[in-house]
């Protein structure tokens, strides 16, 4: 039975607090552990908060803890009393005329380099404000966006995410990125993947977005590449191709100084799956965002190779 509301206490700030961190990591245990306060502290208030509302906010499961209807309101409500607070502060640093803020953004490995050049501008035109970076899975990421734990997301052809907002996209398509001297350098129309089938490649790991696509490639045509590489390192990619080692299967951004100095060949592929993909910049759905955030948001928008699209090749 759920306990009995209690009209007459107003929902605790730090219960809230606590209640939100059970919620994003599943367990009360974890959610002690990131917040450096002893479990008995986080049951007790959920235990409060629980006779305030009326209500049972978290089933108890095996390994940890999920939300239940009542619990998702809870969440939802205590996530839009931190993102006020976070724009409270932001709108009191403005009155003060300062550009100062922290902004995180969580992003797939592929993105970096692009990444870091972009934020190099950014730094020269607004020195105070500084960056969290957190590498993810595609998955990851958009749920780090959603759940309010990053401010900025960088996905590659994520899935559609009702609690997730794509601000810009561009086609990045998977190119079958070439060594020096291979003799499909030079070929005028786009090939499907499994004319590499024989060849020496280089794959990320199985959980990666971009392995993932192209695994559903070769089960669509009946055949599997050779995996001469596995690695979940864009940079190890870069180096097998520039060595002459093989063929690796990657976005042109990822690659685009390697592409410039002509130390390698982007030739497109005629797969539909591979020739789809896309690149997304991403925030959480109806959130006011602070003013650190909005403007490299938009600064992103407009500076990231990987939010152009990919020009069509040859």
């Amino acid at each position: 039975m759920p306990p009995a509301p209690d009209a007459a206490r107003p929902l605790n700030d730090r219960a809230l607090r606590y209640f939100l961190a059970v919620v994003r990591l599943g367990s009360i245990r974890a959610a002690a552990e990131a917040l450096h306060v002893a479990p008995s502290a986080i049951s007790r208030q959920i235990a409060e908060l629980e006779a305030s509302c009326g209500a049972l906010l978290l089933e108890r499961l095996p390994r940890g803890v999920v939300a239940t209807e009542a619990g998702r309101l809870v969440a939802e409500h205590a996530q839009r009393q931190q993102d006020e607070a976070t724009a409270l502060t932001d709108r009191l640093r403005q009155l003060r005329g300062l550009q100062q803020g922290i902004v995180q953004i969580c992003c797939g490995a592929g993105f970096l380099p692009d990444l870091m050049n972009a934020l190099a501008g950014f730094a020269r035109e607004f020195p105070g404000i500084s960056y969290r970076i957190v590498l993810g899975t595609t998955d990851a990421i958009t749920a780090a966006v959603a759940a309010g734990e990053t401010d900025i997301g960088l996905a590659y052809n994520p899935t559609a995410h009702a609690d997730v907002r794509t601000v810009v996209k561009a086609h990045q398509p998977i190119r079958a990125i070439l060594p020096p001297g291979h003799e499909m350098t030079g070929h005028r129309k786009p090939v499907s993947l499994r004319s590499f089938a024989y060849e020496a490649t280089a794959l990320l790991p199985p959980d990666h977005g971009i392995r993932q696509l192209i695994g559903r490639a070769e089960a669509n045509g009946g055949f599997r590449l050779i995996a001469r590489l596995e690695s979940a390192s864009f940079e190890a990619h870069r180096q097998f191709v520039t060595a002459g080692m093989g063929v690796a299967f990657l976005p042109e951004f990822v690659v685009f100084p390697e592409l410039r100095d002509k130390r390698v060949t982007a030739l497109p592929l005629s797969d539909p799956l591979l020739a789809e993909a896309m690149a997304h910049l991403q925030v959480r759905v109806a959130r006011r965002l602070p003013a650190a955030t909005e403007t490299l948001l938009h600064w992103l928008g407009e500076r990231l190779l990987a939010l152009h699209p990919a020009p069509s090749l040859p």
